[in-house]
């Protein structure tokens, strides 16, 4: 099984080094000195790591062959990929894979479907899933064990306990709106009542005859 380990960013200097955007968990044995790493497009690759250290928070990493800041240049926006067994887990207990958490259904504890998993992000913080909803639009979901409760490889799901707003912000931003709708609407008849009373008075009715029923 192939899968997306990192995605080259700019160059770092002037000797062929580039930074490069993680999206693995296990970046000390996917994109360790010695690995061989296919590549989209195709036509950059395959790519060997010759060295790799950290600079400032960020992953540099030089391949063999690539010698000036033109080279590594060249490379930017490329997708590194892995060819890794479909059945090998990760060491620590309670870890996966990207693959095994793809397409898994997202529920909360009560049972109420919130989506499905098409991507998983890579933070310097955290890792999130981006979960796509049933009416298309997409909500950010932090993979923190406060939230995500279960992952349960076998039904597929992943059981979520999220705080308020995390996912039913589009219905709040929704009743604030009917809120704001129904206020302009009283208003308006508010408004209607005071033009009618004036009207009654122009008329040669009493003050009070506007707010009579």
């Amino acid at each position: 099984m192939q899968l997306v380990v990192a995605r080259i960013g700019r160059a770092h200097g002037i000797k062929g080094e580039v930074t490069v955007e993680v999206r693995t968990d296990e970046p000390e044995l996917r994109l360790a000195p010695g690995a061989v790493l296919a590549t989209d497009p195709a036509s950059a690759g395959p790519l060997t790591i010759e060295t790799g250290r950290v600079h400032s928070g960020r992953l540099l990493l030089r391949f063999e062959g690539v010698r000036d800041r033109t080279a590594a240049e060249a490379l930017r926006n490329t997708l590194l990929i892995a060819e890794i067994d479909p059945a090998e887990l990760p060491e620590e207990e309670d870890e996966y894979y990207d693959h095994q958490l793809m397409d898994l259904d997202v529920v909360t504890k009560d049972g109420v479907e919130v989506g499905r998993i098409t991507e998983i992000s890579h933070l310097p913080s955290q890792d999130l899933f981006i979960v796509e909803r049933p009416d298309g639009s997409e909500v950010m979901i932090p993979f923190v064990e406060a939230i995500v409760t279960e992952i349960d490889l076998e039904e597929q799901r992943a059981v979520i306990d999220p705080p308020p707003g995390l996912i039913d912000d589009r219905a709040e931003i929704v009743s604030s709106r009917d809120a704001d709708e129904d206020a302009d609407d009283d208003g308006a008849e508010e408004a209607d009542g005071d033009e009618a009373g004036a009207s009654a008075t122009a008329d040669g009715g009493t003050d009070t005859d506007g707010d009579r029923p």
